[in-house]
């Protein structure tokens, strides 16, 4: 029998969740075991898990859960470095070179478990199953013109929160954008046809701003590309990888652009294939964007868990969508799962 343990999230402002009550009966009916722990920020409370049919645990049990146990999360594990014995399903952001990801496969060496990062559950043709990608680029082109917004007004965008729905952004940042009293600026967003792309363009659009729209087509002769500044906004929404252009080099900060807001959706500061080279940390929900240059200011959005701020809309899709991968875990050894498991056991391989 498949047990599945659903942890609660350890991060600051992470509610989302990757099952949701509806998927969990679905499993349970297919002769799963659920567990669910509880958590006080689940945007899905645990009681609805509990009538669906799941076991419900203490928040941050799973350390104690049974070997054969695969515990399923979102986002990082407490950083304590202690030996990890399960197999573990999450985005674990080690296999680009970051120093935090190769640790936690350092902690997979230690303690025997397995790493099924939720990145490469993909298809025979290497597309992923599942992804928060619509939401990140919803989320993060609205952060990245409340930062143009708090320019306009002679500041820095100020702490966000996360919002109850898709309609309460649109209402606040439209109004927030038309009490500036300017004109909408032009945005080019690049990955402009992938998912985070569309979320990005969508918002965009639904905002009033020009998009420029570029992919693979326009990048295809590799950058970096000048045209870039001559946008008031730039949305990044392609992910760092080995053949990735660099889209903005360092000295895109120097004076003689449009460019103002740079929101790095996809936001890899740490990785050797980072293509925008203006900054080198990711910011937070407290301070959003960081200043990189002065006359004009360029301040960059790179917020690493942006659907967190549609947390409702986002667990609701993703969950949506990776349920039938979830419902072949009792063939864990097959598919989407092997595929999973051999990145992490190349990755392992290649630790020191």
């Amino acid at each position: 029998m498949v047990h599945l343990w659903l942890r609660a999230e350890s991060r600051a402002n992470e509610r989302r969740a990757g099952l949701t009550p509806a998927g969990l009966r679905d499993l349970v009916a297919q002769g799963f075991r659920v567990t669910v722990e509880e958590s006080p920020h689940r945007v899905l409370p645990p009681g609805d898990y509990a009538a669906a049919g799941g076991e419900i645990a203490p928040e941050g049990s799973w350390p104690d859960a049974p070997a054969e146990a695969i515990i399923f999360g979102l986002k990082e594990l407490p950083a304590d470095g202690t030996p990890l014995r399960h197999r573990h399903i999450m985005f674990g952001h080690a296999y680009k070179g970051q120093p935090a990801g190769l640790a936690l496969l350092r902690r997979f060496r230690d303690g025997g478990g397995t790493l099924y990062d939720l990145e490469y559950l993909t298809d025979e043709n290497g597309r992923r199953l599942a992804a928060f990608g619509y939401w990140a680029g919803f989320a993060g082109a609205a952060v990245s013109l409340k930062a143009w917004a708090a320019q306009r007004r002679g500041g820095i965008c100020g702490p966000v929160a996360a919002w109850p729905s898709q309609e309460a952004l649109l209402t606040e940042l439209r109004a927030e954008l038309d009490a500036t009293g300017a004109q909408r600026p032009h945005a080019i967003v690049v990955g402009a046809l992938g998912r985070v792309g569309s979320g990005a363009s969508d918002l965009l659009t639904a905002m009033g701003v020009p998009v420029t729209k570029w992919d693979m087509a326009e990048t295809a002769g590799g950058g970096p590309f000048p045209e870039i500044l001559a946008h008031e906004l730039f949305v990044n929404c392609v992910l760092a990888g080995p053949h990735t252009p660099v889209l903005l080099p360092p000295e895109a900060v120097n004076p003689g652009r449009l460019l103002t807001v740079i929101g790095d959706v996809a936001c890899d500061p740490s990785s050797d294939f980072n293509p925008v080279k203006v900054y080198d940390r990711a910011t937070e929900w407290a301070q959003p964007a960081i200043r990189v240059a002065e006359g004009p200011p360029l301040d960059v959005m790179a917020i690493d868990n942006l659907p967190s701020l549609l947390p409702r809309e986002s667990t609701l899709d993703y969950a949506w969508q990776l349920l039938p991968v979830l419902k072949a875990l009792d063939r864990i050894d097959e598919g989407a799962w092997a595929r999973a498991q051999a990145h992490f056991a190349t990755h392992l391989a290649a630790l020191d």
